[in-house]
């Protein structure tokens, strides 16, 4: 009888347990109903066409469609100077999609308990305490400024809106200010404290008081000098054990080793005729080598690499409410909290704002082929992502080239996507 009752009751669990392959990404191969096959060639061909004209060198595109890969392709050349194919595994400079990591970390400390949304980051590097704001800035770089409202939250830097700015990407205020402290954008390779130079920052006047605008900044990496400070361990330190190694992320470093070099993709630029071209050493202070350069500096806001696949399962953790492979990295609350606007405006006019997410709005759902509640953001050489919880989707679509005058290709690349579904 008590065996019985064992089996009845393993059976109930297993019968009313998540399934760990409806959490995982699925790679069978197997047609999927809800994606008509046929339509999904189209994009071979817009993208070819774009690579045959050398508008880009090389693409890789990814797409997910209810936990189950329906394409993911390299497109094109790695290198075009050497012929090399673009593999489908290619490894990507993911630049600003490193936020998103450091979102998720911050937030595993938030559900501990370190810290409350809207607690001043003061509290933990007290340099940041009563900031100013920028009142005048003369030509000289000097400049008038007045006291700040409040203080800086974790939710005003969660959700760019703490009155930085960044240098060489930023304002011109912004990168007149930050060149003269010595403060990097985080973009490549620097051999300096990241404590050190936040702590700089905050000695920095604000663009504006906390709160009242969005301005792209050097958030999210002042948010992983904090996870810094709360976790004692360096921010690489602590993707690798509580993000990477969870969820299967094999191919995602701050440096990247030497054996894997050889998947790294080069980048490219225009000339001032539209023509592609390499990307040179020194070009707007990026040496496009720092993968390979032994960092101690971690960029929260740029500094990492990675594939496709391995974003994808960094995204299809959230879809899934936080949990991927019977890892739980966040809980379902805490990535509604995240996915979920945050602000009294649109930060761009017409798209809403999360923590460390752009949000597709309904006047924008209308317009556009994401469903209200899709969430994403891309990289400063081309990468570009997006989840949305409706259709189930996780699309990744990867270039390493800035500018591209020809950068709506990943725009017709979503207008695809979303015509190939068929429910």
């Amino acid at each position: 009888m008590n065996i019985l009752k064992i089996v009845f009751t393993c059976f109930v669990i297993w019968l009313f347990a998540p399934s760990v392959n409806a959490q995982t990404i699925q790679l069978n191969g197997k047609p999927n109903p809800a994606v008509s096959a046929e339509r999904l060639k189209r994009i071979d061909t817009l993208i070819q066409s774009y690579i045959d004209q050398n508008w880009l060198k090389g693409v890789v595109t990814l797409i997910i469609k209810d936990n189950q890969v329906v394409q993911h392709k390299g497109y094109g050349y790695a290198d075009a100077e050497t012929k090399k194919p673009m593999a489908k595994d290619a490894i990507f400079r993911i630049m600003s999609q490193t936020k998103a990591i450091t979102s998720v970390g911050i937030m595993m400390l938030y559900e501990q308990g370190k810290f409350t949304l809207d607690e001043p980051i003061a509290d933990f590097i007290p340099e940041f305490r009563h900031p100013t704001v920028l009142n005048k800035l003369n030509a000289d770089t000097t400049y008038t400024t007045i006291p700040a409202k409040r203080e800086i939250t974790f939710r005003d830097l969660l959700t760019h809106t703490s009155g930085l700015d960044y240098n060489d990407i930023g304002t011109p205020a912004g990168v007149a200010l930050y060149t003269k402290a010595g403060i990097p954008s985080g973009l490549g390779y620097f051999n300096a404290s990241l404590l050190d130079k936040m702590k700089i920052l905050a000695k920095q006047p604000l663009l504006f008081q906390p709160g009242e605008k969005w301005q792209y900044g050097l958030n999210s990496d002042l948010l992983g000098c904090l996870i810094e400070v709360m976790s004692g361990v360096s921010l690489e330190d602590f993707f690798h054990k509580n993000i990477f190694v969870p969820l299967g992320m094999k191919d995602t470093y701050f440096n990247l080793p030497p054996s894997k070099a050889g998947r790294l993709t080069t980048v490219y630029t225009e000339d001032n005729q539209h023509q592609v071209i390499k990307w040179g050493h020194t070009y707007r202070h990026i040496d496009p080598d720092y993968p390979l350069m032994n960092k101690h500096y971690f960029s929260g806001g740029a500094g990492l690499s990675s594939t496709a696949f391995d974003y994808a399962i960094f995204m299809q953790m959230l879809l899934n409410g936080g949990v991927y492979n019977g890892h739980r990295i966040l809980a379902p609350r805490t990535v509604q909290l995240m996915t979920s606007n945050q602000l009294d405006f649109t930060y761009d006019g017409k798209d809403n704002f999360g923590l460390g997410f752009s949000l597709t709005s309904a006047k924008s759902a209308l317009k556009n082929e994401r469903y209200e509640g899709a969430f994403g953001w891309g990289g400063y050489y081309g990468t570009v992502y997006w989840a949305d919880p409706k259709a189930k989707l996780v699309c990744l679509f990867m270039i390493q080239q800035t500018p591209n005058t020809h950068y709506d290709l990943e725009t017709k690349f979503e207008q695809l996507v979303y015509s190939s579904l068929l429910k």
